[in-house]
């Protein structure tokens, strides 16, 4: 399977709200779109793969660490990163073990724990909506009907 993205059709994003103690866990991208921007652990969605199982996957080869009681948050609907057009599906999960590492240092400078009263800017926008669907209960994102 190549890892070529199609920008042609949407791509189907999956962040995970990783929590601990009232503190979520957050990253600066490097690389990528939204470079420099504070984002949770996520990425593509692989074929045949579950919604949690990604969120599992994706957080341990970021960042190395385990998540357990992984569940819906939000879905939003992303064009912004334009030609890539993004699904995005936000899960909570509960921290479970570990200390998180810089394990891509390509993609992240780096990994810590916020309190939800003092997050780190900028966010990165699917991040944003992530805090404002946790604060607001806000659980679907449309995109503006053009």
């Amino acid at each position: 399977m190549s890892n070529a993205l199609n920008i042609e059709q949407p791509l189907v994003g999956v962040g995970v709200m990783v929590m601990r103690d009232g503190e979520v866990l957050l990253h600066k991208r490097k690389n990528a779109h939204g470079e420099g921007e504070h984002a949770s652990p996520g990425g593509h969605l692989e074929h045949g793969e579950a919604f949690a199982a990604c969120a599992q996957r994706e957080v341990a080869e970021e960042c190395g660490i385990e998540i357990a009681n992984v569940r819906f948050h939000f879905l939003s609907n992303i064009d912004i990163w334009k030609p890539r057009h993004y699904v995005h599906i936000g899960l909570l999960a509960d921290w479970r073990a570990g200390e998180p590492q810089v394990l891509e240092p390509e993609k992240c400078e780096g990994w810590d724990w916020y309190s939800l009263d003092a997050l780190p800017e900028p966010l990165f926008y699917a991040t944003l909506q992530q805090m404002h669907a946790f604060r607001d209960g806000v659980n679907y994102v449309d995109l503006p009907i053009r």
